[in-house]
């Protein structure tokens, strides 16, 4: 398998992960319920980001661990996304 070809793979169960979560959910990374939590969409997943970095700088990153990467580029796109919207 090429690079480019492990690239589109990696991509495409990114998105697929943003999509399920996000009908499963609803969209409540980019509009917070604010039911306990008080942060707006941009504070909130930088708060998710943080925790997904620590997790990451504690346990290392190993196949145990390897879906907090995804999670982690997941989060970071809806940041931009929520980014795009503000503007």
């Amino acid at each position: 398998m090429s690079t480019e070809d492990i690239i589109k793979d990696e991509a495409r169960k990114v998105l697929m992960l943003l999509l399920e979560k996000n009908k499963a959910y609803g969209d409540t990374a980019n509009s917070p319920p604010k039911i306990f939590s008080k942060l707006d969409a941009v504070e909130g997943l930088c708060a998710r980001i943080d925790d997904k970095l620590s997790r990451i700088k504690m346990k290392g990153i190993t196949d145990k661990t390897e879906d907090t990467i995804s999670d982690l580029i997941g989060y970071l796109i809806l940041l931009k996304v929520q980014l795009k919207k503000d503007s």
